[in-house]
C-alpha cells in the first residue's frame, strides 16, 4: 500500500441514492444546495501528500491528520475513541489528474478496485473529512486493481457489481446491498465532469473544504485514489458498527461471470476468483 504515498485521496459524498440517510449523514447537507436534485452533494479529502516545500506547507490549511497515510488492503484500526464506526463498500478509481492554468483540466480513470471508505458516525463534526482519517489504517484499499478500458457506457465497467459482507464469530453477514456500478447516480463522463467542476469551485462551506488550494499547496500530484460514493446498507448493516475482531469484506465482481450466491459462497469458504473480482478482506483491531 505503501505505493500511494504521493497520491492525492479524494471520495464523493451522496452518489448513492438514499446512503447519507442511512449513515444519519443527511442533515449536513441540508446548506449543500445542487443544481439536480440527484447529484453527490460535494468532494472531501482522505489523503494529502505532504508537501515538498515549508512554503507550500504552510499554504495547506488542512487538517495535519490529512497528511497521515490512511490506507491499507488487510487490516482497519479503530480509533482510539469511543466512537462508533462503519465501513462503507465503495469503488476507488486510480486516476491521473491533469492541470491547466492552476486548475484541474482533466481526469483520466485508469484502474479500479474495492474500497471501503471506513467512517467515524459522530454527529456535529465541523468537515465531511473529520469523520475520514484518524490515522494510519483507516481505510482500505484492495490490492488486486482492474484496468480501465474506456471509463464510458460500453467498457468494462458495465459488467461489474458491488457487494460487501461482515463475518463476525465466524458468521458471514451481508453488509451493503449487491448493485450494479451503473447504479451511481453519477458515473462515466457525467462523474468525471463534474468531479472536475466541484474540485474547481467547491469553497469552504458547511462540510466542504476548498480542494483546489489544498491541490495546490501539496503542489498539483498528478495521481489520485478517488473513491465515488457508498452504496446502500442492508437493515444489517445500516444498524451494525464494527467491533476488534470483525472482518470486513467488499468485492467488486464481474456479474457476467460470477453470480450473488456464488460471490456469498467464496465469502464463506474465504477463496476468491481473482481473474474476475476485485477483493478488500480487511481484519478490524
Amino acid at each position: 500500500m505503501a505505493k500511494y504515498k504521493k497520491f492525492l485521496g479524494l471520495g464523493i459524498a451522496g452518489n448513492f441514492a438514499l446512503h447519507l440517510d442511512q449513515a444519519g449523514e443527511a442533515e449536513d447537507f441540508k446548506e449543500i444546495i445542487t443544481e439536480d436534485e440527484a447529484a453527490p452533494k460535494g468532494m472531501f479529502p482522505f489523503y494529502l501528500p505532504k508537501p515538498s516545500t515549508p512554503q507550500q506547507e504552510a499554504a495547506l490549511h488542512a487538517k495535519k491528520i490529512l497528511s497521515t497515510y490512511p490506507l491499507s488492503s488487510s487490516v482497519i484500526k479503530l480509533p482510539k475513541e469511543d466512537v462508533n464506526v462503519q465501513a462503507e463498500p465503495e469503488v476507488g478509481l486510480i486516476c491521473e489528474l491533469e492541470y491547466t492554468m492552476g486548475k484541474l483540466s482533466k481526469i483520466t480513470p485508469k484502474y479500479f478496485a474495492a474500497y471501503n471508505d471506513c467512517s467515524i458516525r459522530v454527529a456535529g463534526a465541523s468537515k465531511i473529512s473529520d469523520k475520514k482519517n484518524w490515522g494510519e489504517d483507516s481505510k482500505g484499499f484492495s490490492n488486486t486493481l482492474i484496468e480501465i478500458d474506456t471509463f464510458q457506457k460500453g467498457g468494462v465497467m458495465d459488467h461489474y457489481s458491488i457487494c460487501s459482507f461482515l463475518r463476525r464469530n465466524g458468521e458471514v453477514h451481508p453488509y451493503g446491498e449487491d448493485v450494479a456500478l451503473n447504479g451511481y447516480s453519477y458515473f462515466y463522463e457525467k462523474l468525471t465532469n463534474w468531479m472536475i467542476n466541484q474540485i474547481n469551485t467547491q469553497e469552504e462551506f458547511g462540510p466542504l473544504e476548498p480542494l483546489i488550494e489544498y491541490i495546490a499547496a501539496c503542489d498539483y500530484p498528478d495521481e489520485a485514489i478517488i473513491s465515488i460514493g457508498a452504496t446502500r446498507y442492508t437493515p444489517y448493516g445500516e444498524s451494525t458498527f464494527l467491533q476488534t475482531g470483525d472482518e470486513v469484506i467488499v468485492i467488486v465482481y464481474n456479474d457476467q461471470k460470477i453470480s450473488s450466491n456464488e460471490i456469498y459462497q467464496c465469502v464463506q469458504n474465504n477463496s476468491y476468483d481473482t481473474q474476475n473480482m476485485s477483493v478488500l478482506s480487511q481484519k478490524v483491531y
